[in-house]
């Protein structure tokens, strides 16, 4: 029982080191992508470079600097990309682990016969339990992730605006623009 134990943290340990090190492969801090509606109806969407204190730089599609005036703008909608798989990867490893953990530590399977010492059938009932259910919430969760979010700055106050840049701020490619 303790090699299992000593097998099933490794595993933990390397899955979480696999997970955790995306972080290292990024080559260059991306802005969010934003889609803003101004006042008079006109769409600019693109990369968010900086948050300047009365305006907001983007980089567009063809590679252009927009700068767009906090004044002129009436919503801000941040596109967020889809996250979905990412969630049903993540179900997916934590219902297994769930399941490998159930099938180590229990006498029965899932439907309440006592589990053979051997034959690892316990593994596969937990499995076929645990997995389908940490798929399903972590697409769930993953889809409830990527949903846009959108950001009415017309008529709102100067000083909840200044606390709504202050948050694009950290979404910006450059975030301490002087």
């Amino acid at each position: 029982m303790k090699a299992k134990g000593k097998k099933l943290v490794s595993l933990f340990l390397v899955i979480s080191l696999v997970l955790l090190s995306a972080n290292l492969y990024a080559k260059e801090r991306r802005g969010a992508k934003l889609l803003i509606t101004k006042k008079d109806g006109q769409q600019v969407q693109g990369e968010l470079i900086t948050v300047k204190p009365n305006s907001l730089l983007l980089l567009d599609a063809e590679g252009k600097d927009v700068s767009i005036d906090i004044a002129d703008i009436k919503v801000i909608r941040i596109k967020k990309r889809s996250k979905v798989l990412q969630g049903l990867g993540i179900g997916l490893l934590i219902g297994a682990g769930f399941s490998a953990l159930m099938g180590l530590t229990s006498e029965t399977d899932p439907m309440g016969y006592p589990a053979t010492e051997g034959e690892g059938l316990q593994f596969i009932w937990w499995g076929a339990v645990f997995g389908p259910i940490g798929l399903l919430i972590g697409g769930i969760f993953g889809a409830a992730a990527g949903i846009d979010k959108t950001i009415q700055i017309e008529g709102r106050h100067p000083s909840s605006i200044e606390f709504i840049l202050k948050k694009l701020r950290k979404k910006a490619r450059i975030r301490d623009y002087k």
